[in-house]
């Protein structure tokens, strides 16, 4: 009896020595729902492995790992001239996935910085393309366009490209100025004319108003009496003036009878 324990005993800690022995010749990844697995054997592309617990043969297999969520990059400022050979800088956000990780492994180094080239390529060869003054009315068709131009390009190393919006467009300090006088200038100029019109639009009401009242004498008078109407419902008095001739001529007729009497 004591024999078979030690025998059992003996073989218990033979194979927790091979386990142990064995164990720096394996590793354990994980791959997420979000993630894709692309495994390797002696440097070969396998296949790629879906989400959960895979045990590898590490001097032999590796696995790496990439992330298929939606990614948000930022493209810095950087220096570009418009058609008329105006300098400004203009900041980017792309947002793109890795559509394919095959490709955007194996075709490129850094998948990233590949797009990252692509979108200032494309940027510069847009800006160039136009004038200032279109480049700021345009600004959203300006990251359509530039997105029309990266994906093709994306699509070849893996990536699909989702957005390219222009975050910002700064100039030199001068030429601020110069925008905002001319801004100023348009705004003013458009105060001025609705001034002017609305100058105009008076002028015709009154114009028409005295047309009216040259054909038909009688909406003078009715007019003022609706003045006294309107005052008297309010609590209000009227004041009417009576033209220098009918005084005249009231004054001449009550001499008149005056002097007959």
């Amino acid at each position: 009896m004591t024999e078979l324990v030690v025998i059992v005993v003996a073989g218990t800690l033979a194979i927790l020595g091979v386990r142990h022995a064995l164990r720096p010749l394996f590793r354990r990844v994980v791959i997420h729902d979000y993630e894709a697995g692309l495994l390797y054997r002696n440097g070969r592309f396998v296949r790629r492995l879906g989400a959960g617990s895979h045990l590898l043969l590490a001097p032999r297999r590796e696995i790496r790992v990439l992330d298929l969520r939606r990614h948000f990059a930022t493209v810095a400022g950087q220096e570009v001239l418009s058609l008329d050979h105006v300098g400004l800088k203009v900041s980017l956000a792309v947002s793109y996935e890795v559509a394919e990780p095959e490709a955007a492994a194996h075709r490129v180094r850094d998948h990233e910085e590949a797009l990252h080239v692509l979108v200032q390529l494309a940027l510069r060869a847009a800006v160039a393309a136009v004038r200032i003054e279109d480049l700021l009315a345009q600004r959203t068709e300006l990251g359509r366009k530039l997105q029309a131009a990266v994906a093709p390009d994306a699509e070849a190393i893996g990536l699909r490209v989702h957005a390219v919006e222009v975050k910002d467009v700064m100039f030199p300090g001068e030429l601020k100025k110069i925008f905002a006088e001319v801004v100023r200038a348009q705004k003013e100029g458009h105060a001025a004319l609705e001034r002017a019109r609305g100058e105009t639009a008076a002028l015709r009401s009154l114009a028409n108003a005295a047309r009216l009242v040259q054909d038909s004498p009688a909406l003078l008078e009715l007019r003022a009496l609706q003045s006294v109407a309107v005052a008297a419902a309010n609590g209000g008095s009227v004041v009417l003036g009576v033209p220098q001739a009918t005084v005249a001529a009231a004054r001449s007729a009550r001499a008149k009878r005056d002097d007959e009497g």
